[in-house]
């Protein structure tokens, strides 16, 4: 059986098309690059590589290239290097096409929380807000609820946002929104969920699409 996270991380997979350079972000969007098909979706770093790749073993793990996150990747033929300063040119000019991002919260305006918990001391924003503000489509993939069991989609975020930019998809373990017309829409539910589940664990309010169907993933 597949774990929640994949499941998340197969259905953001389909976002992606051939050409798009795509920044991942820690946590789940780590976990995406497993289940790209196209040969011609090129993974970007903001600390510095154009050109991402698995690790096929543990033995390919070289200590001096990571993502921003640190942790260790690999790095595709034709792949390039260059400067964190570059890197962030490259997205606040505008070249990413699509960002894939964890978050705290997501909020039915579609605003996302995901760099800080007051009182609590986490990683930081690292380059969740320059992404925000340069990627052209905002991807979010998050657990649906909390530790807690509380909605991470929530009526307004009550932790600080990231960017006054809107998000354009959130996808869950439970379902998969659009924001269309500003208004958070519900498009998909993951295999075997039904919809008053996700009515029972969502605190916003949202709407749902004629065409909701069910995800339909090729689990490997």
């Amino acid at each position: 059986m597949v774990k929640p996270k994949e499941l998340i991380a197969m259905r953001a997979a389909k976002e992606l098309k051939d050409g798009n350079i795509v920044n991942l972000g820690i946590g789940i969007p780590t976990l995406v690059s497993k289940y790209i098909e196209s040969k011609h979706v090129f993974l970007h770093t903001e600390n510095g590589l154009l050109g991402v790749d698995d690790l096929k073993t543990k033995d390919d793990i070289d200590p001096l290239i990571v993502n921003a996150g640190k942790l260790p990747i690999g790095e595709a033929i034709g792949a390039s290097y260059f400067s964190s300063a570059d890197s962030f040119a490259m997205i606040r000019g505008g070249h990413i096409d699509v960002a894939i991002l964890g978050a705290l919260q997501v909020d039915e305006n579609g605003y996302i929380a995901n760099w800080a918990i007051p009182g609590e001391n986490i990683m930081g924003v690292g380059g969740a807000m320059d992404l925000m503000s340069g990627a052209k489509k905002i991807i979010v993939t998050t657990n649906h609820t909390n530790k807690k069991g509380e909605s991470k989609l929530v009526k307004s975020c009550s932790y600080p946002i990231t960017s006054i930019r809107k998000v354009d998809v959130i996808i869950t373990d439970l379902a998969v929104f659009e924001m269309k017309n500003n208004t958070l829409t519900l498009i998909e539910l993951m295999p075997g969920i039904q919809l008053e589940e996700v009515r029972s664990k969502t605190e916003s309010n949202f709407v749902i699409a004629e065409s909701l169907k069910e995800v339909i993933l090729d689990e490997k």
